[in-house]
């Protein structure tokens, strides 16, 4: 991809001010924790504290997510038919309003069939919401500079700011729920994502989009094309695996706290372990990509992570400073398969926008964070179905035990599983060009 790239030459405006990067950045506080928390909490509140059978619990937190694997591409579709500019109105639109349902998505009743219910209609509306800021906020790299590198920068921004947001969010969520309550967490995650709206709707106002004509044709017909470009395709199937394996970790955390370490506590640790090196590392995997090349970059992160997470099935069964260690190697890898797609992706959207004369950016991002929302909501689902093979025991109360085989279980989904779905992954990574 050489869109904007320096052999092309760089306009001087499109480096961005760090006004705009951050503003982009900002942004991720709102993505971070809506896809984080529910991810780490709604699987726990479903089998521990309503009572939910652990396969069922899956498929009511995998349908409405499933629900924007069609609904995302139309969001998509609809921004690109009102062109660059109508973008940012959507931020604020979806934003604002998935920050209200998502402090009442923990609000339900305690009452196992009534409970299960509320989260799942709830949480339908939450994805519906989150698809009209999500698709269009990923869509904005693409229009806001046609630099190659500008938008790494950018990326690097986002993917900061979003380790960030996941550390706070998800680190202090179940500290929010042993304390108070889960209520509370509705209204703490609320809140985070109605900042982080505000944040990149203001940030983001006063640059000149870079690409301004829109698609024509049906929607169909906008992604009968997307899907074609064989670039896009290899990479959003990297994506989407990865998304899964992510997915799977954040799920199991809980459990491997509670049950493989016995230590109630320690998932607030592990969440950290997880997260937190991203924070450090961000930068570092952006040079490499400068210097180097963001597919080759990509390629080692996703090994670094199949490596940690391998390495954690040993470390679990010796103890907590082993596992965060280990934990710690797979938030390195993370960091850099969080940077290096997303930065590739608007080469890819731009590319094809300059060689078709079209805007098709919103159906490429609808596509892109349809198959992420997929993978975010197959890990829970496909862990849940790894616990359920092992007998894992429902509750009310959390106050089930466990057969040994369960806890196996447990500790193989939140490890082995990861591992080998990136390393599948790397299949599609390797046709990309």
């Amino acid at each position: 991809m050489t869109s904007g790239g320096a052999a092309n030459g760089v306009r001087a405006d499109d480096v961005l001010p760090t006004r705009v990067r951050a503003g982009y950045g900002l942004g991720s506080v709102a993505t971070g924790s809506f896809g984080a928390v529910p991810g780490l909490l709604l699987l726990p509140l479903l089998t521990d504290n309503l009572g939910v059978a652990a396969w069922l619990a899956g498929l009511l937190v995998f349908l409405p997510k499933a629900w924007d694997v069609i609904f995302n591409p139309i969001v998509g579709g609809i921004s690109d038919l009102r062109g660059a500019s109508s973008r940012r109105p959507f931020l604020l639109r979806g934003g604002l309003t998935l920050a209200v349902l998502f402090a009442l998505l923990f609000f339900g009743p305690s009452s196992t069939t009534a409970g299960a219910i509320w989260v799942v209609v709830l949480y339908f509306a939450c994805a519906s919401a989150y698809a009209f800021f999500q698709v269009p906020y990923m869509a904005l790299p693409a229009e806001l500079t046609s630099s190659y590198d500008e938008r790494t920068r950018l990326m690097t921004w986002r993917v900061a700011v979003l380790a960030l947001a996941i550390l706070v969010s998800g680190g202090l969520a179940p500290v929010v729920r042993d304390a108070v309550g889960y209520w509370a967490v509705g209204l703490f995650v609320g809140a985070l994502i109605a900042v982080g709206t505000l944040a990149s709707w203001r940030g983001t106002a006063g640059v000149t989009p870079r690409v301004t004509t829109s698609s024509v044709g049906s929607l169909r017909e906008q992604l009968r094309v997307v899907s074609a470009n064989r670039a896009f395709r290899n990479l959003v199937c990297t994506w989407i695996i990865q998304a899964l394996a992510t997915g799977a970790m954040l799920a199991g955390v809980d459990y491997v706290a509670r049950w493989v370490l016995e230590d109630d506590g320690a998932a607030t640790v592990l969440f950290v372990c997880f997260v937190g090196p991203a924070l450090l590392v961000t930068p570092l995997w952006q040079r490499f990509a400068e210097r180097r090349d963001k597919r080759q970059g990509y390629v080692v992160a996703s090994l670094v992570f199949a490596v940690g997470a391998l390495t954690t099935w040993w470390a679990s069964n010796v103890g907590m400073a082993a596992t965060a260690l280990t934990l710690a190697v797979v938030g390195v890898g993370y960091a850099g398969i969080q940077l290096f797609p997303m930065a590739m992706l608007p080469d890819v959207a731009a590319d094809d926008a300059t060689a078709s004369g079209e805007n098709r950016i919103g159906t490429f991002t609808g596509v892109w964070t349809a198959g992420e929302t997929l993978g975010l909501a197959l890990g829970p689902f496909l862990y849940a179905a790894v616990l359920a093979l092992g007998g894992y025991a429902p509750s009310t109360g959390g106050g089930a035990t466990q057969t040994g085989q369960a806890i196996t279980a447990v500790a193989l989904g939140f490890t082995v599983m990861p591992a080998v779905l990136v390393v599948v992954s790397l299949l599609f990574l390797r046709r990309y060009r």
